[in-house]
């Protein structure tokens, strides 16, 4: 395969697409953000680490750069996706400062205001905003975290004295992993079960105070203290549990639900299910916000590997003086670039769903169908975009080699500070099986239930259609795919149609065959709802991956054609072929067994993905450069050192060539072979 990519591309082509809708968001962080003080510090105490972030927290505050998702009338900006955007470049510097503002702007101060109502809004709002009123989202408890619906907590409603009773009934319901919870927070949002006139409602949310202005607890208020953890150390994770706590009437969040003086409860949404998954729908600009974050996180790793693979060199061919960068190799090539394509598809599948974020949220009426379908998109691309920073982070690491091991070179505390990202705002399997669903159901209220799958008015293909949605991306998609011929051997591995086909057939399949056994499941006699949804879980996470895949496919081809620079258009379209085929090539077993692809394809497919590598070699620079991240977030020694290293290297190429113990082996790996 001959290179029909121009000879170099400039970055810069590559970031206007790359930094997108909200590019002067990324630019002005870049501009005001980027200097050494936001990035991390290593050797603190966790007090010292606490200390420093929440000093950088009142700063943050002050800079005005925390308003953007808040409404114009209190000082903000309405522009949800631009505080998605700002929290993401956020987190190209200390991980604990961007989870924290997280806590603060995104989790707290989210939930008084789209859970609240005008009164809480002129009361706090504004607080919050400039760090005032640091405060927590006490949701998650120590027995209950992803199944939120059946949190322990109770809030009691007595029209005695017009007030709720907040109260931890036993330890499995305290509150735990609550950040700004232990040192600083004054005030928590907190969720439990609203009980009024002997009924339960459901799930709902209170301001409670859990801090006097001193610093003390709130009567009947407990305050823990998570200890220290892997990593986000500037965080301060704590445990709360409430003793019967008085907590007034107009403290209950009720935008959703409220409760009149004499106890009587009422809502705008009569279902309690339906009711219950609107209003965490409206909190999914966290869930949006941890999956960018992933990916800010992810990019730093590929840039520090990328640009010391340019530099460390390891061994020299027969005959040659110069040892070879370890960039060359085709081992290190397979390491690096499938992952580099990977992190690019999912920042346009994270830039559309952003978009999309921000407009449902601005539409004057809710679509309840756009919002199911966003927070399936966003528990999806959470959950991939969260195990590709932890694979990607881990294999970066291993890339540096020793240097990679030390805290200087800032990839131990990328890998502490993100692994819990995987199990945070939702844990990633069960974000799966919510996608599953929403592909299976339609909806989110069948969790937990099979009557719709076993009936004859369930038919996959009705989930198709829903499926592939309807825009003008996927009429591009649907061209491509019409245009590929019937005989998939007689195709290019490289045509874009085909891909998207593989993906789209891919997804259709398993799809298909998950209805199938959950209809065959709810029919078996004896067989309990449980047990038949049980015997197939592996089949619906499956579908709820490739449906992911396809949707992150897509994202990159639409990505693609906004591009206007020819070269970087070129150049991203390598990259998108590289994703698209190391995809494949990753699960070849099920294109095998499936008949998708015979053993021959199967074949030239590895030599295909290993044409682009070499194809794509001579711009790995490029295409880390790209991100744009400034040298001062890095915070790397290995990276600091570029110049007098390669001055170095260029001393060592001139002297003698070193001794080679064992014969040069051109497809052994970097480092299988010995020298002194």
């Amino acid at each position: 395969m001959t290179s029909t990519l121009p000879t170099t591309v400039d970055p810069k082509k590559l970031q206007e697409v790359l930094d997108g809708r909200w590019a002067h968001v990324r630019r002005d962080a870049r501009e005001h953000l980027g200097d050494p003080e936001f990035a991390p510090v290593y050797g603190e105490t966790m007090q010292e680490a606490r200390e420093r972030i929440t000093r950088l927290s009142k700063k943050l505050a002050d800079s005005g750069r925390v308003g953007l998702g808040f409404p114009k009338e209190y000082g903000g900006q309405d522009d949800s996706g631009g505080s998605v955007a700002s929290i993401e470049m956020l987190a190209f510097g200390d991980l604990s400062l961007m989870v924290k503002a997280g806590v603060q702007w995104g989790l707290f101060g989210g939930a008084v205001q789209l859970l609240g109502t005008k009164r809480h809004h002129d009361a706090y709002l504004r607080d919050i905003m400039s760090f005032d009123l640091p405060g927590c989202f006490a949701m998650t408890e120590t027995g209950h975290g992803s199944d939120v619906q059946q949190l322990r907590t109770t809030c009691t409603y007595d029209p005695e004295t017009g007030t709720f009773d907040l109260h931890t009934p036993h330890q499995a319901a305290r509150k735990d992993y609550i950040g700004n919870a232990a040192k600083d927070g004054r005030m928590a949002v907190v969720f439990a079960q609203l009980i009024t006139q002997g009924e339960g409602r459901g799930v709902h949310a209170w301001l409670v105070p859990i801090r006097d202005d001193e610093g003390n607890p709130m009567p009947g208020v407990s305050i823990g203290d998570d200890g220290p953890k892997a990593g986000l150390n500037g965080v301060d994770n704590g445990r709360l549990t409430f003793d019967h706590v008085t907590v007034p009437r107009d403290m209950l969040l009720d935008r959703y639900g409220s409760v009149a003086p004499d106890g009587t409860y009422s809502s705008p949404i009569e279902n309690e299910t339906r009711r219950f998954f609107t209003m965490l729908g409206t909190l999914v600009r966290g869930r949006v916000s941890v999956g960018g974050s992933a990916g800010s996180a992810t990019k730093l790793a590929l840039e520090i590997a990328v640009r010391y693979g340019d530099v460390r060199r390891q061994f020299a061919a027969p005959g040659e003086p110069r040892e070879v960068v370890v960039n060359d190799y085709l081992a290190h090539q397979r390491t690096l670039l499938p992952a580099l394509a990977t992190t690019y598809a999912l920042h346009f599948a994270q830039e559309e769903l952003v978009s999309r974020m921000h407009d449902v949220q601005r539409a004057a009426v809710l679509d309840e169908t756009a919002q199911r379908e966003l927070e399936s998109r966003a528990a999806g691309l959470k959950a991939v975009s969260t195990w590709h920073a932890t694979r990607t982070i881990q294999a970066c690491r291993e890339a540096c080699g020793g240097a990679g091991y030390l805290q200087e070179n800032r990839l131990p505390t990328l890998k502490a500070d993100t692994d819990v990202f995987t199990t945070f705002e939702g844990d990633n399997t069960v974000l799966l099986q919510l996608v599953a669903k929403g592909l299976l159901t339609g909806y989110r209220e069948a969790f937990g239930s099979l009557d719709g799958w076993g009936r004859a008015a369930f038919v996959a293909e009705q989930v198709r259609e829903a499926v592939l949605e309807r825009t003008a991306a996927r009429a591009l998609v649907q061209r491509l795919v019409d245009a590929v011929p019937r005989r998939d051997d007689e195709v290019s591995l490289l045509d874009r149609g085909w891909q998207l086909k593989a993906f789209e057939d891919r997804e259709k399949h398993t799809l298909d065959g998950a209805v199938k056994r959950l209809r065959k499941g709810a029919t078996t006699p004896g067989l309990s709802q449980f047990d038949a949804f049980n015997d197939v879980q592996d089949h619906v996470l499956k579908t709820a991956r490739t449906h992911i895949d396809r949707v992150v496919l897509e994202a990159f081809v639409a990505g693609i054609e906004r591009t206007a620079d020819p070269a970087a258009r070129a150049l991203l379209g390598r990259v998108c072929d590289l994703y698209a085929l190391s995809t494949i090539e990753a699960d070849k077993g099920w294109f095998l067994e499936h008949g998708r692809l015979t053993p021959t394809r199967a074949k030239a497919l590895t030599a295909v993905v290993n044409q682009l590598l070499k194809e794509l070699r001579p711009h790995l620079r490029t295409l880390v450069d790209a991100f744009a991240i400034p040298d001062a977030w890095l915070n790397c020694a290995i990276l600091a050192e570029e110049p007098g290293r390669q001055e170095a290297m260029a001393r060592h190429d001139a002297a003698e060539p070193p001794v080679i113990i064992g014969e040069w082996l051109p497809d052994t790996p970097a480092g299988a072979t010995s020298r002194r």
